[in-house]
């Protein structure tokens, strides 16, 4: 399964839009958002064009309301910090990375997804997988996501210009 995994919109429907046109031609199962989409049109444009399951968390700039949020029947909502299961991997979603201490206390995880910096990064502590993607809104950075197949564990930066 590959999944790809977004943060930081901040409302750039140009960018979100071309990502999930990627997504969707190269057969993205699944997407992570670590927050940051912003508003209800953001929302509601994310999950009616991506129509599999999105993993969401919300950031600090997230003002959408969440009785909208209701309607997205393929969001699965998790408030500040989240951990779910794709296939046999334990994933950790945050936005802020203040808040990874704050997932890893809900479970073990193989990979915490987060944001909020705008910069690529990824490093490994306690035998835990710490990513994040970057920006896709282009906010400080160029516009970035990632994707992940959780068969091979092979981790891609995606750069948007250059798709």
């Amino acid at each position: 399964m590959r999944v790809s995994i977004i943060s930081d919109i901040h409302d750039n429907l140009v960018n979100l839009e071309k990502c999930l046109k990627w997504c969707v031609n190269n057969n993205i199962e699944r997407l992570i958002c670590c927050g940051d989409v912003t508003n209800n049109e953001t929302l509601n444009f994310l999950a009616n064009n991506f129509k599999n399951n999105i993993f969401l968390v919300k950031g600090n700039a997230d003002f959408f309301d969440l009785e909208k949020l209701k309607e997205c029947q393929n969001v699965q909502y998790f408030g500040r910090v989240g951990r779910f299961t794709l296939e046999d991997k334990n994933i950790g979603l945050c936005h802020e990375p203040f808040l990874i201490g704050k997932v890893m206390e809900i479970g073990e995880c193989d990979a915490i997804f987060y944001g909020h910096t705008h910069k690529p990064w990824e490093e490994i502590k306690n035998n835990t997988r710490l990513i994040n993607p970057g920006t896709l809104g282009g906010l400080f950075q160029k516009s970035t996501f990632a994707v992940w197949d959780l068969d091979s564990g092979e981790l891609e930066l995606k750069i948007l210009e250059i798709l």
